[in-house]
């Protein structure tokens, strides 16, 4: 989505194959097909909400793999040992002060100093996310 945005705007894409481009990239990338035969005269991708409310898609890749990042810091924080995809920080008093101190911010810090508030970095990483599918790997 925010590939058929940008190409929208920076003209790669014009208004006379707006639909074409759409279906282009979700076969591309998304491995999906039409169900029936489209047209310039339809505009489906006006059907999903993020490209008429111009929300960035993005957004939802970080969300996925910080959350991730999250989790592995809040097992650490509960004395967590053992595979990462078998640890449950329910009743951990430690790590809810960890991420009860990180909701506290709210929108008054910007989100690394909350990324560093419960993992210790500011940095993302993909390895909790490659850890926690391991065993399907």
């Amino acid at each position: 989505m925010d590939d058929f945005r940008w190409a929208l705007f920076d003209g790669t894409i014009t208004s006379n194959d707006l639909n074409a481009q759409w279906w282009k990239r979700r076969c591309t990338y998304q491995g999906i097909s039409p169900p029936v035969k489209r047209s310039e005269n339809d505009f489906d991708a006006g059907g999903k909400y993020h490209i008429p409310a111009n929300v960035p898609y993005v957004r939802y890749f970080v969300s996925f793999v910080l959350q991730f990042q999250f989790h592995k810091a809040l097992c650490t924080a509960a004395g967590h040992t053992g595979p990462l995809h078998t640890c449950d920080i329910y009743r951990s008093k430690e790590a809810g002060k960890k991420l009860g101190d990180m909701l506290k911010l709210g929108s008054s810090e910007e989100w690394d100093i909350a990324l560093e508030a419960i993992t210790g970095t500011k940095n993302m990483s993909a390895e909790p996310l490659i850890e926690y599918f391991q065993p399907l790997r």
